[in-house]
């Protein structure tokens, strides 16, 4: 579990390793600052218009958003238990079900990939609305392309310091950017255009209201967004001091968070009747004044730091996971690289629905699997130093747990065969987590499993 490499001075120096014992003192409001900041961004605002652009009533289109990320948060939370209880990274907790080599090789590659993919998407996402404000403000017209590079690389260098950084920067910009969106919501609330009146906004029903096959393929989207998440939970609650603080502060980061994202998003699209989904670049768009312009920047800008950090840093992590002798910084380099040429292809925006499905393909049969392991099979136990060793309790068959990621690829095509009417990624995580419980107590690999564990601790 010793570190093999070299961190430069004054940045964090844990990568994969376990935080010991004295260095865990996060408190709740750490926590919930970092995830908060996390979920209120440009692409959630996104999402909240986009759901309601796709036809949604007003409230039906928040309702899809937060219910999703709420079903999602479900087995997010029990993930980041383990980096409470036990101070490790997410998927370095992965090896424990699908093997050290399956973990590194599998789940530590898509994982790093997704958070890659979701860096670029952000940072054009914010682009955008930057566009129009420079274009309001000093009447030029830069590209999106040439926004995303110099914002890309102003992101990564909170992002290389590591988990101190991290945190500064979420206090910092928790208040600001809760000003600046009560700007925002002020602006589009108060604007003269009878669209925008709150009573026309709350009563807006689009043109499918709370029909349910829209409705519920919206619900289960965000759900698969964040389900991809899970196998990070565990790395921005490794330094908490107590399981009630992360609670506390997850939780509440959830439902505020998502709230806000959504509702700015919904009311821009209900208000300019589905054309500007985007509620920042809508604000951007009616605002004349520069000091309400250069608010809405600032807000852009802090949206898109705070997000994009802890992509980098949970990027880099998995990458971390499957090359250990790089470090954490210099992984997190090589995570920013891939994620700034990525973000010069605005492209990427157009392909976001399409890319959200397959995330939730991916993510919501490899959660069940994780959850059934840890919680059903292993009952919630884990072996730390077992973790790190090539030929422990988790080494499987020769580093490969086979189950485990025949059932995430079976999985995958469970998803396609639901209905789209029916809630995918629920159905899906159930008949997953079902089918890898029966294979492995058929196959014996229960009683094995919990008696490893339970000669090991005791």
């Amino acid at each position: 579990m010793g570190k093999k490499y070299h961190q430069p001075k004054g940045v964090e120096q844990y990568g994969i390793e376990q935080i010991p014992d004295e260095e865990r003192n996060v408190k709740w409001y750490d926590i919930f600052l970092m995830v908060v900041n996390f979920l209120m961004n440009p692409g959630m605002i996104l999402l909240g218009g986009l759901s309601v652009a796709a036809g949604l009533s007003f409230w039906a289109g928040i309702t899809a958003i937060v219910s999703g990320v709420a079903v999602a948060f479900i087995a997010y939370i029990v993930m980041a238990t383990i980096g409470v209880d036990y101070g490790v990274p997410g998927t370095v907790a992965t090896r424990m079900v699908f093997g050290i080599k399956g973990s590194k090789y599998t789940v530590s590659v898509f994982r790093a990939i997704t958070a890659v993919y979701w860096f670029a998407v952000q940072t054009l996402a914010g682009a955008a609305a930057i566009t129009v404000i420079i274009k309001n403000l000093f009447g030029v017209s830069l590209s999106i392309v040439t926004v995303s590079l110099i914002f890309a690389i102003f992101q990564i260098l909170i992002a290389t310091f590591g988990y101190d950084s991290l945190k500064i920067l979420s206090r910092f910009a928790f208040p600001i950017k809760i000003f600046g969106l009560l700007f925002v919501l002020y602006a589009l609330m108060t604007h003269d255009d009878p669209n925008y009146h709150i009573s026309n906004v709350f009563g807006y029903e689009g043109t499918l209201g709370w029909k349910w096959g829209v409705f519920i393929v919206w619900v289960n989207t965000l759900a698969g967004v964040w389900l991809s998440m899970v196998t990070d939970a565990a790395d921005f609650c490794r330094y908490s001091r107590t399981r009630k603080d992360m609670w506390i502060g997850t939780l509440l980061a959830a439902i505020v968070g998502t709230f806000i994202s959504a509702f700015i998003g919904a009311y821009s699209a209900a208000a300019t009747l589905g054309k500007i989904p985007n509620g920042l670049e809508g604000a951007a768009s009616i605002v004349t004044s520069e000091v309400g312009l250069l608010i809405i920047l600032l807000v852009i800008v802090l949206d898109n730091w705070t997000i994009n950090v802890l992509n980098l840093y949970t990027g880099a992590l998995s990458v971390v996971n499957f090359a250990p002798k790089l470090g954490r910084f210099w992984a997190t380099i090589i995570v920013s690289v891939i994620g700034v040429a990525l973000s010069l292809f605005p492209a990427l925006l157009d392909k976001l629905m399409d890319t959200m499905n397959y995330s939730g393909n991916v993510f919501a049969p490899l959660a069940a699997v994780l959850i059934c392991d840890y919680v059903v099979i292993k009952q919630g136990k884990l072996v730390v130093n077992h973790l790190y060793e090539e030929h422990g309790i988790y080494r499987y068959a020769g580093g490969w747990n086979v189950s485990a990621l025949v059932w995430t690829l079976l999985g995958f095509f469970i998803y396609y065969l639901i209905p789209v009417m029916y809630f995918q990624s629920a159905i899906c995580f159930v008949l997953t987590g079902i089918g890898y419980y029966v294979t492995q107590r058929l196959t014996g690999q229960v009683i094995v499993d919990q008696y490893n564990i339970k000669q090991i601790t005791s």
